[in-house]
């Protein structure tokens, strides 16, 4: 018996090596890293010289981090909300026995599939001053937008085409929350009397919480990531209305060469990302039902 367990024991950490490998090679080991390199001045190029906390000091009273930060803020609190408030709705409805909703769900699904560049090229001509969105606002009798071009409207534009192609992704995971609740709830609830509403909000709501917890977890921390697509079809503006924290490192570290400056603000990112976390942790205790 307890040769088995040792084999067993061995078989695991055997089948697990690969993962913890690639766990300590491209993330634990680089996060560490990128602490280190936050504490140094190094341009890539020259010899590294040790600065302390002098990085995080010139964080506080740089203008453009703080707006970055604002700007992701911005970006994370708009855009997460209405994901899953949209996602949700359309998983409860294509959770229904409608016609051709496969057709559907995979319509929905497959801007997902679609990389972030090839998405933000195909929405970059919609948002141009004759582009279809406008034609679409004028025959509705509403004046046009300026959308990315305007920084009072681009951010917004990029939520826009985030959610278009984000939505489909989490709707699949509410699918797979809503089909695993028992339908007796519901048979139940029917013959006490209650309506779609009340069985919406008393049984559909709290059995899905912990899918709901799962969405918003990585919802969060997926938009704290926003690169590729403000990149491609922003470039941070106009007048940096579009430029987040993820864009700000990169331009410090391989447009400017401040690649101790660029690791002290990922890391000022990584400890917002991690204290966000830990707060959903504590919260879920009181409304996600396990």
């Amino acid at each position: 018996m307890i040769v088995n367990k040792k084999k067993e024991a061995l078989m695991a950490a055997v089948m697990l090596a690969p993962n913890l490998i690639g766990l300590l090679i491209f993330l634990i080991i680089p996060t560490i890293a990128s602490f280190v390199i936050g504490l140094t001045n190094w341009n890539l190029i020259g010899s590294i010289s040790w600065a302390g906390l002098s990085n995080f000091r010139e964080a506080v009273h740089d203008d453009l981090f703080w707006l970055t930060l604002k700007n992701t803020a911005v970006y994370v609190f708009c855009k997460v909300p209405l994901n899953i408030v949209f996602s949700l709705v359309l998983a409860v409805l294509l959770n229904q026995a409608i016609h051709g909703r496969a057709f559907f769900r995979a319509v929905i699904f497959l801007p997902m599939i679609a990389s972030s560049v090839s998405v933000a090229l195909l929405w970059q001509p919609l948002f141009l001053s004759n582009g279809i969105l406008n034609k679409i606002l004028v025959a509705l009798g509403l004046p046009p937008s300026s959308w990315i071009y305007n920084p009072d409207t681009s951010m917004m534009s990029v939520i826009l085409v985030a959610l278009w192609k984000e939505i489909g992704y989490y709707m699949i995971i509410f699918l797979a929350g809503l089909q695993s609740i028992s339908g007796t709830f519901y048979e139940a609830a029917s013959i006490d009397g209650a309506n779609a509403v009340h069985k919406f909000f008393k049984i559909t709501i709290p059995m899905i919480s912990p899918t709901t917890f799962f969405v918003l977890t990585i919802s969060i921390i997926g938009s704290f990531q926003i690169f590729d697509l403000t990149t491609v079809l922003t470039g941070g503006g106009p007048v940096n209305s579009t430029n987040t924290l993820i864009m700000y490192v990169y331009q410090a570290g391989f447009k400017y060469f401040k690649m101790g400056y660029a690791s002290s603000l990922s890391t000022i990112l990584f400890v917002i990302v991690l204290i966000i976390t830990i707060i959903q942790n504590w919260a879920s205790k009181h409304w996600v039902y396990y």
